[in-house]
């Protein structure tokens, strides 16, 4: 791919198959990306460990499931690199150097490991790796030097802490004024861009129960390879708390996200909009119906796709294998700039899968 395109790095813990959380929040921009963009896509197969050391086997099997999800929805392995966050040696030796710029305390305030931690029921009973993760995170993204990061809302504070380490990097040991533009690091000597977040039309779209954010593990989900019937089913159980379809509605429910999300006719969003706010008759069921079509409209053609792959492994592994030996070329160049500016002593090295 050719040097000169600007370059993004974004990617998943594999915690299970993709949902509409994922399309919305990051995948649907990274489709459009890959066109225009230097783009690298990892698999964080090692931060799942923080919360599933006990499910190797799992975190594979979801590696691979996932891919498939990525090539439903449109992601080519020509166009963008695919890889597994464990193939890439460079991302841990990034993040033993980067922990000594952070502060533990400041790891802590993350606002959303403190919400993963609530969230997942984890009080004081998690491993260290656990907030090593959102160190680490900054590891996954500067070894790839990238000048944009798609994310989902919640992730734009673990993209702060990446920013902050990039900075300060740059600062200790490339000589950047701290008061120097985030644009004009490179410009002025730094081995790190100050990476942007670039937050989907959707930053946090809500799960069926209504109340939490999209997410497997609490069973509110709506999942790329849903059958139509199940979505349709899905569908029905978005909670809105309404009564009546003459009762006046609030259309910041999350129906209405679904609504704003997936219906493309703007002419259309209005007028449910106008009638469910003034209660004209407008039953949840009618409008539920209308999204519900609206949703196998999109996943249809990802459902025909990802068929294509199911029942062999074989290709997935080929093309994470092919990711992995492109990402390694990358972050190798990374580490060595790296430890050039820490002036530790490096010799060169080559990695390729065989």
């Amino acid at each position: 791919m050719a040097n000169e395109r600007p370059r993004i790095l974004t990617g998943d813990t594999p915690t299970g198959s993709l949902h509409l959380g994922h399309w919305v929040g990051s995948v649907k921009r990274r489709v459009q990306l890959q066109d225009s963009h230097d783009c690298y896509f990892i698999l964080a197969n090692m931060h799942a460990f923080t919360t599933r050391v006990q499910q190797p086997e799992g975190i594979r099997r979801d590696c691979i499931e996932i891919v498939r999800d990525y090539l439903a929805m449109g992601i080519d392995p020509r166009k963008a690199v695919i890889f597994l966050q464990s193939e890439v040696p460079a991302i841990a030796e990034l993040c033993f150097l980067f922990a000594m710029l952070l502060p533990f305390n400041r790891v802590m305030r993350n606002p959303t490991l403190k919400d993963e931690i609530k969230i997942k029921g984890l009080g004081e009973n998690y491993s260290f790796g656990f907030p090593l993760y959102a160190v680490g995170q900054t590891a996954d993204i500067l070894a790839f030097r990238p000048v944009g990061v798609p994310v989902g809302e919640d992730q734009v504070p673990h993209l702060e802490l990446t920013r902050e380490v990039a900075r300060r990097f740059n600062q200790v040991f490339c000589g950047v004024d701290e008061h120097a533009e985030d644009d004009d690091h490179v410009k002025l000597g730094g081995v790190f861009p100050v990476p942007r977040a670039e937050v989907g039309k959707v930053g946090r779209l809500m799960g069926i129960d209504g109340v939490n954010k999209m997410s497997k593990s609490l069973g509110n989900a709506i999942f790329i390879a849903d059958p139509a019937k199940e979505v349709e089913k899905k569908v029905k159980k978005i909670f809105t708390g309404r009564q009546s379809p003459t009762e006046p509605g609030d259309t910041s429910n999350a129906l209405f996200q679904y609504v704003e999300a997936f219906i493309e006719d703007q002419a259309r969003v209005a007028e449910l909009k106008d009638r469910y706010s003034r209660g004209d008759n407008l039953g949840d069921g009618h409008v539920k119906a209308e999204v519900a079509q609206e949703l196998n409209r999109l996943l249809e053609p990802m459902r025909q796709r990802r068929a294509q792959y199911e029942g062999d492994d074989a290709p997935i592994l080929a093309i994470l294998k092919d990711g992995c030996e492109r990402a390694n070329a990358l972050t190798e160049q990374t580490l060595a700039m790296a430890k050039d500016a820490a002036k530790l002593i490096t010799f060169p090295r080559t990695l390729r899968p065989r």
